[in-house]
């Protein structure tokens, strides 16, 4: 085989890029990684997902102390500076970017630092090198990035995205987040636990309107809660700047004037310099591409997995996307597309759901009954001191099968897993009845789930 040549070439190290290498090497094909950052493990490991829940973390810490009735002895209340809370993300990032290389050093991937251009369907160059790699198949896995309206100018020191921000040099009292979706919600609450005032501007009604109505509720109170104001049906207009301030204003006429603005609205694809017309690939209007339920683009060598593809631009979906992909060229029979996902929203608290929430039900005419139970009577919450939260399970009327499963409150992310293995089994075993007839340790927050179903059951009887 040809030094420069490949079974498979992965453009892009996040988990997608990482998944796909990992699989196809493991099953005995030779692979190669393009890296377009200085270290392996993506946006997601440097820019995105890692950083911004360290960040989070480190900031409920803070929160937690100062809350705690222990610590009152101690003086006063404590804060942090943003740059103090960066120092825990960078050593984050730096475990992981460790681990990472550690992968690809192991099973002897070699990485290839650049960024790749198609000059045909088998072959790309490194842009500004000399180098030409040519594989049998491609993944495309190279991540997403925030989206910049023309208009807004991301050169001023006091304008950010979800990706610079984490170049903030200093503490702001006033921050005005610039889109109301999930890395707006984020951060809004990392900055409203800082002790800043923020401004969320949100063109909806509601904030994360795809949730439950009463999760929703509870995530604008508990973001009011921190000093978050939340401006609905509000929509960006332009930007006045200036050395100390930016004032922003609205379509309706109102002005904000805050320290710094951080745009947090919209995301696309990184598709921009790949060739893709020399490849016989176009990108849509979001620079994402177009793949079948095998991750397999118009091209039939040439395949794309992760944020590049869109939904459900999630970490944890893009590993499963990367190894499906690979999988699609190395095993077809182990491919699968994924479907369902649950959400993950790592707010303060943090918010997890999986499957259909009642306004959908209502709208499909399905009968349904609710059961919940709350963090607060919980002993292990009571323990912990982590009280706030509620677990919501939606189930059929008839047949008690669970429709949907909504988590609002500490360790959501993780507390949903549990329902969710139950509903993917077949027959009478997604029903509620599981959690009656299971024994949890006590004292735990999985035993909500018994709560939960004992209290929608009771509603039928």
């Amino acid at each position: 085989m040809k030094k420069n040549h490949f079974d498979i070439i992965v453009i892009g190290s996040g988990p997608a890029g990482e998944a796909a290498a990992m699989n196809a090497k493991k099953k005995g094909r030779s692979v190669a990684v393009i890296c377009d950052l200085e270290q392996v493990g993506g946006s997601c490991t440097h820019l995105g997902t890692i950083p911004s829940k360290a960040l989070r973390h480190s900031v409920k810490q803070v929160m937690q102390f100062n809350d705690n009735p222990m610590f009152r002895d101690l003086g006063d209340a404590r804060k942090l500076s943003f740059q103090q809370i960066l120092r825990h993300a960078d050593r984050v990032v730096y475990e992981q970017v460790k681990m990472r290389s550690d992968f690809y050093e192991r099973n002897q991937i070699p990485i290839f630092k650049g960024r790749a251009s198609f000059l045909d369907k088998k072959t790309i160059k490194l842009i500004g090198k000399r180098k030409k790699l040519t594989a049998n198949h491609f993944v495309i896995a190279t991540g997403s990035r925030p989206y910049h309206p023309p208009g807004v100018d991301f050169s001023h020191p006091r304008v950010f995205d979800s990706d610079t921000i984490l170049n903030l040099s200093h503490s702001p009292r006033k921050v005005t987040v610039i889109g109301a979706g999930v890395i707006g919600c984020e951060y809004a609450s990392i900055f409203g636990g800082l002790g800043c005032k923020v401004e969320l501007i949100n063109p909806a009604d509601s904030l994360l309107s795809f949730l439950d109505h009463e999760i929703s509720d509870a995530l604008s109170y508990h973001l009011r809660n921190v000093g978050v104001r939340s401006r609905h049906n509000e929509e960006f207009e332009s930007m006045e700047y200036f050395d100390d301030h930016v004032v922003t204003y609205l379509q309706s006429g109102k002005k904000i004037k805050s320290d710094i603005v951080l745009w947090a609205n919209g995301r696309t694809g990184n598709t921009q310099g790949l060739g893709l017309k020399l490849a016989g690939l176009e990108a849509n209007n979001r620079g994402q591409l177009v793949v079948n339920d095998k991750y397999q683009t118009k091209v039939k060598n040439i395949y794309a997995a992760g944020d590049v593809i869109g939904w459900p631009s999630l970490a944890g979906a893009a590993y499963d996307q990367g190894r499906a992909a690979s999988n699609a060229i190395v095993s077809p029979d182990e491919c699968y597309s994924v479907r369902e996902v649950a959400t993950g929203i790592y707010t303060i608290p943090e918010i997890s759901t999986l499957g259909a929430t009642e306004s959908e039900l209502t709208e499909l005419k399905i009968p349904y009954e609710v059961g919940k139970a709350f963090f607060k009577n919980t002993a292990r919450a009571q323990i912990t001191g982590e009280q706030v939260g509620m677990l919501k399970l939606i189930f059929h009327f008839e047949t008690l099968e669970i429709l949907g499963i909504h988590c609002f409150g500490d360790q959501a992310s993780e507390i949903v897993h549990i329902g969710q293995a139950i509903m993917r089994q077949p027959g009478e075993a997604n029903t509620m009845r599981y959690f009656l007839t299971t024994t949890f340790n006590y004292p735990t927050m999985a035993e909500a789930y018994r709560t939960a179903a004992l209290d929608g059951l009771n509603r039928l009887f």
